[in-house]
């Protein structure tokens, strides 16, 4: 608004002649605006890189798992029959002989106790006295933990050692409920959680702030991948910090200016930014016919038909019977058979040129009219003929 009002009087007070000169410069000037706008805008680069704290993990942070075998009480007639989980009922004796209570010769026919598995997951550096989240799961012919509570179980680690312990009340997300006629069943609800409900009891040591050297792992390996994290450490520290080993590991060194500080080099370093490479690949799931081509992927000149021979028969039997108050005659089923035969004539081949990208590559199957069962099939034979420059993995 500004410069339309400060440009109009002097407009109003130009020649004619000068005032279309005026208009074409002014013309001229947004014009080369426009442009610089534009080339400004088309010379942006890609905003595919990636952070490396998101491609990576950093030796030493890393979570351990936590299992743990203990016993759900306080379920509603949702239990372990004990006659058929001998488990469930040596280990409720063996917990009321600790409590002082002697069963060893008493019938128990108790359906409110389940035994299950207590599993946790110990996250990096965490301090002995902080909760974790657990799980249960039964073990026996229990129906339902909801409404259950877990009594104290340990939770060891791979070294038998004990790290945590489980106590609470289990939240199901599911329920089960019937009758002689009905049931239903909504959810898993024999698997339940138990917010914070485990306590961390020992710590495992790792020293990372005084740590000379740590080690990066990619969580896709890459040799590339590994050759670019390595560029952008050693260009941000100005010393050859990073050494890649192979393709899923960097070795990286503390310089002088991070002495004692390996934490604050992580800090610095995991905030890089690095574009990923990746592997031409095309991943198959024959179970449930996903296909996920990638970038990457490339395919030399190929033709490409597909058709296939369909055969229906269809059987409408008609009854023939004699006319009314006829004297001979008998009621009989006459056949009627209709058969078609459909070779999918009308679908030609379809040509794919050499190197073509993947979105022409999506779009000369599309135009095949095939569904993802078929195109499994079309790209298994592609990679048969040497034309599909990628590998298939199928799962």
């Amino acid at each position: 608004m500004a410069f339309r009002n400060s440009a109009l009087p002097i407009l109003e007070a130009t020649a004619p002649k000068a005032r279309a000169r005026l208009f074409r410069r002014l013309r001229r000037g947004v014009g080369v605006t426009l442009v610089l706008l534009a080339t400004t805008v088309g010379a942006e680069p890609a905003q595919a890189a990636s952070r490396i704290k998101d491609i990576v993990t950093f030796e030493g942070v890393r979570d351990n798992l936590l299992v743990g075998y203990g016993l759900v009480v306080g379920l509603n007639g949702t239990g372990d029959s004990l006659s058929n989980s001998p488990f469930t009922r040596q280990s409720l004796e063996s917990m009321l002989e600790r409590l002082g209570v002697n069963i060893r010769n008493s019938k128990l026919n108790s359906k409110n106790v389940a035994a299950v598995i207590v599993s946790a997951t110990l996250p990096p550096f965490s301090r002995q006295g902080s909760r974790i989240d657990v799980t249960v799961s039964t073990l026996g012919d229990s129906k339902s933990l909801l409404g259950g509570t877990l009594l104290v179980t340990p939770l060891i680690g791979a070294d038998g050692q004990v790290y945590a312990v489980a106590q609470g009340s289990t939240v199901v997300g599911g329920f089960a409920a019937g009758g002689d006629g009905a049931s239903i069943v909504k959810g898993v609800p024999t698997s339940g959680r138990i917010p914070s409900g485990g306590i961390i009891e020992r710590e495992i040591e790792f020293d990372l702030s005084n740590a000379s050297e740590l080690n990066i792992s990619l969580r896709n390996p890459d040799l590339t991948t590994a050759g670019r994290i390595a560029k952008a450490i050693n260009t941000l520290l100005k010393v050859p910090a990073a050494v890649v080993l192979d393709p899923g590991t960097v070795l990286l060194t503390t310089p002088p200016a991070y002495a004692n500080n390996m934490v604050g080099l992580l800090t610095d370093v995991e905030q890089l930014s690095v574009e990923p490479d990746q592997l031409a690949r095309v991943v198959i799931d024959e179970t449930t016919g996903v296909i996920v081509i990638g970038d990457k992927v490339r395919v030399d000149t190929v033709a490409i038909a597909q058709g296939n021979l369909t055969i229906r028969v269809t059987e409408t039997p008609q009854v023939s019977q004699p006319s009314p108050f006829a004297q001979q005659g008998t009621t009989v089923t006459v056949p009627r058979t209709d058969i078609e035969v459909d070779e999918q004539s009308g679908q030609g081949l379809v040509l794919v040129k050499s190197g073509v990208s993947l979105q022409d590559l999506v779009d000369g199957l599309n135009a095949l009219g095939i569904g993802p069962r078929d195109m499994i099939s079309i790209l298994q034979t592609i990679k048969a003929a040497g034309a599909l420059q990628a590998e298939i993995v199928v799962m």
